[in-house]
């Protein structure tokens, strides 16, 4: 099982990811660990993790990481904001094969980083 994620940072601008362990990248990203969190986020502070879908693996999840940051972040926002994956903007994917976080779910990935 493999996850993309958007997480937004404190210039609101948002940073999109992939692992096979949710929990744990967040507490990089969120803890700006020098050895583990990307680059892009001991720049740009991590302030939350705004959406992140499931997928079969590895190949799937980078599929969806590449098309989400190919798009413009208003349509990246819509994606946010209606907590799906539209279809006019990520053509290319098959929409089956990724099934979105619950908000209740994020909110249980939150929890642990604490």
């Amino acid at each position: 099982m493999y996850f993309t994620y958007v997480i937004r940072c404190e210039d609101n601008s948002l940073y999109t990811g992939i692992t096979n362990d949710l929990p744990r990248r967040m507490k990089e990203h969120f803890s700006k660990d020098p050895k583990k969190c990307a680059k892009y986020t001991k720049k740009h502070t991590a302030v939350n993790l705004e959406a992140a879908w499931k997928s079969e693996d590895r190949k799937l999840a980078s599929k969806l990481e590449y098309n989400f940051k190919h798009i413009t972040k208003e349509q990246k926002e819509l994606i946010i904001k209606k907590n799906t994956l539209f279809k006019d903007y990520l053509p290319k994917l098959e929409y089956k094969s990724y099934k979105r976080i619950s908000k209740k779910e994020l909110e249980e990935i939150k929890k642990e980083e604490d």
